[in-house]
């Protein structure tokens, strides 16, 4: 079994980090490239960088920014927030990120990842899923685009298992910041159903909520954030936690 990742999450928003609850009542979390140095320096497997205002207001990711953060990390760097194109995946790429992160894009543009993964492999590549429970859909949930604003009456699960990318980013919108847990039964629902490995986001309030999506929501990888932007915990402070209950993490 592959070890599982845990993976702090830095929404981007006019050059800082940001955090909200359901992606609103934004609060400012701190500078992007020191938070980055420090979750180096903790041991995190990944980070995630995202920047979160691109897609509401059409404009691309900030390169230099990018630039900069990936010259403090020595781990994956994945990107997303702004990506339309195949260029702009491949601009994201060259500024030093291993992965980019696709979400409202992959809706309006159904071949974008189909074609990004031609271009870059589907290690390269992660789609990102925002998705809101919704009854009246088959799974149960729906797709959400531009930042969880705007329904597209899609079912999320059917969507996502059309998907070439190599990974799949499932944002919760329901839990999202709410810190009281991951959706536990539908990062399940997901991760049964597809084939490839399935990051959990939303909902991280302390170690035993990521043990849970880990463990029974099958989660490869867990995404979090206020609880490592405010200190809440370490990423050491979860690993260790993981490990005293049978979990198999990196150092």
């Amino acid at each position: 079994m592959l070890a599982k990742r845990i993976i702090p999450c830095m929404d981007i928003k006019n050059g800082r980090v940001v955090k909200g609850v359901q992606f609103e009542n934004l609060r400012d979390a701190g500078d992007p490239v020191s938070l980055a140095k420090e979750y180096n320096r903790q041991g995190a497997d990944e980070v995630s960088f995202l920047d979160i205002m691109a897609s509401v207001e059409s404009r691309d990711t900030v390169l230099e920014l990018v630039k900069t953060v990936s010259k403090e990390l020595f781990i994956p760097f994945a990107v997303g927030g702004g990506i339309r194109t195949v260029d702009d995946a491949r601009a994201i790429l060259q500024a030093g990120a291993e992965k980019v992160s696709i979400g409202s894009a992959a809706v309006i543009n159904s071949s974008l990842i189909d074609e990004a993964v031609q271009q870059f492999g589907a290690q390269a590549i992660v789609l990102s899923i925002d998705a809101k429970k919704n009854p009246t859909m088959d799974s149960g949930y729906e797709l959400y685009i531009n930042g969880g604003r705007e329904a597209t009456g899609l079912d999320a699960l059917d969507f996502a298992k059309k998907t070439a990318a190599g990974e799949l980013l499932l944002n919760a919108i329901d839990a999202d910041g709410t810190k009281t847990g991951y959706d536990i039964a539908g990062t399940k629902l997901f991760s049964e159903a597809l084939t490839i490995p399935v990051i959990a986001s939303g909902g991280a309030g302390s170690p035993e909520d990521i043990l849970a999506v880990l463990t029974e929501g099958k989660a490869d990888a867990a995404l979090a954030a206020s609880i490592f932007h405010y200190g809440k915990y370490t990423i050491a402070d979860v690993k260790a936690y993981l490990r005293k209950n049978d979990v198999e993490v990196r150092q």
